[in-house]
């Protein structure tokens, strides 16, 4: 991601553009390439690396009561460069809970970072006590202590784990993980393959300086090594300083190969953990695009040669038969430094007879969500009556300290709510008035319909999604039922915008929620 690793969230934050080639301005301060470092440098680096464990695999967790631990280590992101990550068990991505629709979970959560964590299920319609939102529905789990998270696999699809606390800089710095919920009665893959999109920063031109010993408590998003905070709207849209982009933690030839037989059917579970927008290609195969945000489509139809654009927080599901023996790419198409990174070679068993390339620049079609599979009767209609009706206005402007993202003119908390009862129907008009800035809105404890772009309804299959993408000058109408009482945020998943203010609350009218947050704990920082 945008490697925001270290130090206080700086409200004058540039968005990401979108697509691979075309992002927004993230930062961070990473651990850099050592090999020019002098003896003494080395021998400094060598010592604040052996405080640090590596990362490990990620492990896959099935059992109906689950421990996962936070904690710190070095992921080594390809034969270079190491980073000082946080960690769900070990790993980056952090361990894969799989289980099975109707199991009842229990996670029992321990904290053994520096500072308080928390973990928000995203995507999935949990209970809202167990949302992990600090100061929303929970306090922050402190440094040592421990809390247990309880919920029913009601739904099955990929979904993925987080922190919520300071998100901005716990998900930047790893702090996330797989959920996947596998359905009773669905045909299972050959093959089953989750791949985590991110992005992260080197440094590699910075002087090669070993980041992991130095204090970091002033830093902000630049990436100036005296700890001061650099002014990031003086940058524009330069996202060069974003160089490394990764598959599960790793990047270029690091990145561990799909294995395939011929015959095979091949699922691959897209996530992007980022912040920025990644254009795929899967090469020498047609696929199908099985479901969004977890939730299935309809009828979808085979696509050869197209781009799908995976915006920060969505999930897509796409399957292939490996029918066409060899060694080929999934790839993302952009011409940023670090494009070349997020690839991974499928590979079939028993030798390699093509002569594929990759060919991230060549420009080719993306796939257009809103035309796409069949079209069917969904669970709502543009015209028909709802209970409430709230227009969202995404704007950028400027503020006391910086850089504001707002909905309608105001910053969380002062952003009005989205107030509804148990069992009504909403509808919300989504506008991004940002002159260049994405914003991915994220809605959570609920999925909501598609209903139209710009005006004009969605023809393809019915879209269910808790992620949704709005490009500059873009306008959507979703609908949901509020069907799941509580007090649920609804914001922008480019965290530094929603730590810049890009944050709404969908709250539930006589909701008695059995957590009460003290107005006076500084603790909790759910952005």
């Amino acid at each position: 991601m945008k490697k925001l690793l270290f130090g206080t969230i700086f409200t004058g934050i540039i968005a990401i553009n979108a697509a691979c080639s075309n992002n927004d301005s993230h930062s961070s301060m990473h651990e850099h390439d050592m090999s020019n470092m002098s003896t003494k440098e080395e021998n400094a680096s060598q010592d604040s690396s052996k405080q640090l464990p590596l990362t490990t695999n990620t492990e896959i967790l099935s059992a109906k009561e689950i421990n996962l631990t936070a904690k710190e280590a070095l992921l080594q992101i390809n034969d270079k460069i190491k980073l000082p990550v946080y960690t769900y068990n070990g790993s980056v991505p952090g361990a894969q809970i799989r289980i099975k629709q109707g199991d009842r979970v229990k996670i029992h959560f321990k904290n053994e970072l520096p500072e308080p964590a928390t973990i928000h299920w995203h995507g999935y319609p949990v209970p809202n006590s167990q949302d992990g939102v600090p100061g929303v529905t929970m306090n922050a789990i402190k440094p040592g202590e421990t809390f247990t998270y309880e919920f029913t696999a009601t739904v099955p699809g990929t979904y993925w784990y987080h922190s919520h606390q300071e998100s901005a800089k716990q998900v930047d710095k790893g702090l996330y993980g797989t959920l996947i919920v596998e359905s009773k009665n669905e045909e299972k893959p050959d093959q089953d393959y989750t791949l985590v999109l991110d992005e992260w920063m080197s440094n590699q031109d910075e002087g090669n300086m070993d980041m992991s010993g130095m204090d970091h408590s002033n830093m902000g998003h630049g990436n100036s090594t005296d700890g001061q905070h650099m002014d990031m709207s003086s940058m524009g849209h330069d996202m060069s300083m974003y160089d490394l982009f990764t598959i599960n933690g790793k990047s270029g030839s690091a990145v561990k190969p799909l294995k395939v037989k011929k015959g095979e059917k091949v699922r691959l579970r897209l996530i992007n953990a980022g912040y920025m927008s990644h254009k795929l290609h899967l090469h020498g195969h047609e696929y199908q695009i099985v479901a969004t945000d977890g939730q299935p489509l309809k009828d979808p139809q085979p696509i050869k040669d197209e781009l799908l654009n995976i915006a920060p927080g969505e999930r897509y599901d796409i399957e292939f038969t490996a029918n066409n023996p060899g060694e080929w790419l999934l790839e993302c198409h952009g011409d940023m430094k670090g494009t070349d990174g997020m690839k991974v070679k499928i590979q079939y068993e028993g030798g390699q007879t093509n002569t594929d390339k990759a060919n991230a620049k060549e420009n080719l079609p993306v796939v257009d969500m809103t035309t796409y599979g069949k079209r069917a009767l969904g669970q709502f209609t543009l015209d028909e009556k709802y209970d409430v009706e709230y227009t969202m206005d995404l704007g950028t402007a400027m503020g006391k300290g910086g850089m504001v993202y707002t909905i309608n003119g105001k910053t969380y908390p002062e952003t009005a709510p989205v107030n509804v009862k148990k069992g009504d129907l909403v509808k919300v008009k989504l506008v991004n008035h940002s002159p260049a800035d994405l914003h991915p809105m994220h809605l959570h404890g609920h999925f909501f319909q598609v209903l139209s772009k710009n005006g004009k309804p969605i023809t393809g299959s019915p879209l269910m999604k808790d992620s949704l993408n709005v490009n500059p000058g873009e306008e959507y109408v979703v609908a949901f039922k509020a069907d799941n009482p509580g007090n649920w945020m609804f914001h922008c998943h480019d965290l530094h915008h929603a730590s810049a203010g890009m944050v709404t609350e969908v709250k539930y009218k006589d909701y008695k929620s059995n957590y009460t947050p003290n107005p006076n704990d500084t603790t909790n920082q759910p952005e």
